[in-house]
């Protein structure tokens, strides 16, 4: 049995014993509280409060906040109008109403026998904001978030300045990791450049709601930068630390702050959010040969509109730059000035550049087999693989044991030692996990393989591996504004053809 079982089972008795005797000082039987739902409509009775109430109390983590309204209505009724009483008795209701229940001193007054109270100017902007802030944080928690695309990882499928909606509810939304932070930003404070926006006086374990679906192929995933845990100030996540120190060793990285500036570390909840295609499940094998990638053996299903990068040759004219922005093409646009153009294209683009008169071929650009980048995941040159081949590489599922050898350890010791929490060491050979000896390993999350569908212009699983199950946010949906930063409003800033689409 974990921590959130053991609490929600204390919490739930208290609440309920504390509900219990509230009612019974209100001249209800006590034992209502036990009936599920028809407690509620017993509740809302005690408070006077419509019925219509009831409706918002059967909808998913709305219902969160009805009650937390229920609170401190229950609270009014015990003359309990302070700020101070009624912010304790949201936050600590468990507590607080079993006082309410049990102390003699306490007495219940129905709302109709009570007098009306007058509020201060000050007091009613106090609560409205309150009342915002924790409908908005509820929301964003729990249901829906909006997000911004910063980078062309996802061109042409996501373009840089779409504003989305992130669903919290497809994959269940996860308890925040540090539920004490400024609202409404993600982990620096407004107005500052490394100030962090959240207290780690509590942090609480990894744990998911119920959502509507699993991860699946192909879906569009919003999460936590997996080599997000420690960073520099400098650079934050436009460059991974990890990398950093494959390059210029670890000394060089904390040593040298005029450069890197400060190493720090940062909770899951508060790393860096990307988004990315997932083309791997846990349990898939993934393999990359000549660009195209095979799952589970066989070629993907062509995801979104997927962009790689070409050769363009003509018969010496150029290309008008006018006629790239008629194809949509902005990305990586270079030339020699002799006709020969090194471009990034989607397929739609490539039929179109082919009807051109002057254009004599279109030829992609693919990295050779065994031409080893050591900054391709695993990083090791038993593996010498590169963003256009790679692989295989089987993705870790919950509760699938495997060998542990030399020959597979790089592609799973962050997994076992960072994101299991795991002590791991290799010594003469051997791998040990916690202080003994192991030939396998039995993993505790499931992961993912996500990678930007311009294949040769994103940071993805093919440079950090893989992607925990806590590191999770939520599934794209929803477009709702789309801006081209190069542009003024008077000059089409607005992508009217891209507002109010669909994520696929």
């Amino acid at each position: 049995m974990n921590l959130y079982m053991i609490s929600t089972i204390l919490f739930f008795i208290l609440f309920t014993a504390g509900l219990w005797g509230i009612l019974e000082k209100a001249g209800e039987k006590g034992w209502k509280v036990l009936i599920p739902f028809y407690n509620w409509y017993v509740w809302l009775q005690i408070i006077k409060k419509p019925i219509w109430w009831y409706i918002f109390l059967l909808v998913p983590f709305i219902n969160v906040f009805v009650i937390l309204l229920m609170v401190v209505e229950l609270l009014k009724c015990f003359k309990k109008y302070g700020l101070l009483d009624q912010a304790l008795g949201v936050i600590f209701p468990f507590f607080y109403l079993p006082w309410l229940a049990f102390s003699p001193a306490q007495k219940y007054v129905d709302p109709s026998k009570q007098p009306p109270v007058v509020k201060s100017a000050t007091r009613e902007w106090v609560d409205a904001i309150i009342f915002a802030v924790i409908a908005a944080s509820i929301i964003r928690i729990f249901l829906i978030e909006a997000y911004t695309i910063p980078t062309s990882s996802m061109e042409k499928t996501l373009l840089v300045g779409d504003y989305l909606f992130v669903s919290k509810l497809s994959f269940g939304p996860k308890v925040p990791n540090t539920p004490l932070s400024f609202p409404f930003v993600h982990h620096t404070l407004p107005l500052t450049e490394n100030t962090q926006s959240y207290l780690e006086w509590i942090k609480l374990p990894y744990y998911r709601f119920p959502g509507f679906s699993n991860i699946k192929n192909m879906d569009v995933v919003v999460f936590n930068y997996p080599d997000g845990d420690t960073l520099s100030t400098k650079f934050q996540s436009t460059m991974s630390y990890y990398q950093m120190v494959r390059q210029a060793g670890r000394d060089q990285v904390w040593g040298n702050k005029q450069y890197f500036g400060d190493i720090i570390a940062r909770p899951v909840d508060k790393r860096e959010n990307f988004i990315k295609r997932c083309i791997g499940i846990a349990g898939d094998t993934i393999r990359i040969v000549d660009r195209t990638v095979y799952i589970n053996g066989k070629p993907e299903q062509n995801p979104g509109r997927r962009q790689f990068k070409y050769t363009l040759k003509t018969d010496g004219s150029p290309i008008n730059q006018k006629n790239f922005e008629k194809l949509d093409i902005t990305e990586n646009v270079s030339t020699d000035n002799n006709g020969l153009y090194e471009l990034t294209l989607s397929d739609e683009a490539i039929a179109k550049l082919r009807l051109y008169s002057n254009v004599v071929s279109i030829e992609p650009i693919v990295a050779p087999r065994n031409a080893w980048n050591p900054d391709i995941f695993p990083f090791d040159s038993l593996h010498p693989w590169n963003v256009d081949n790679f692989g295989p590489v089987w993705i870790p599922k919950k509760g699938v044991t495997i060998p542990l050898n030399m020959q597979n350890i790089c592609f799973y010791k962050r997994i076992i030692g960072v994101f299991e929490g795991n002590t791991l060491r290799i010594d003469g050979g051997k791998i040990f996990i916690n202080g003994k000896e192991a030939a396998s390993y039995t993993f505790k999350m499931n992961y993912y393989w996500m990678m930007g569908d311009n294949r040769h212009n994103s940071a993805d699983s093919r440079y950090w591996g893989f992607v925990p199950e806590d590191h999770v946010v939520g599934k794209a949906v929803f477009v709702w504004l789309s801006l081209d930063s190069g542009k003024s409003f008077l000059d089409g800033k607005i992508r009217w053809s891209k507002l109010f689409r669909f994520v696929n």
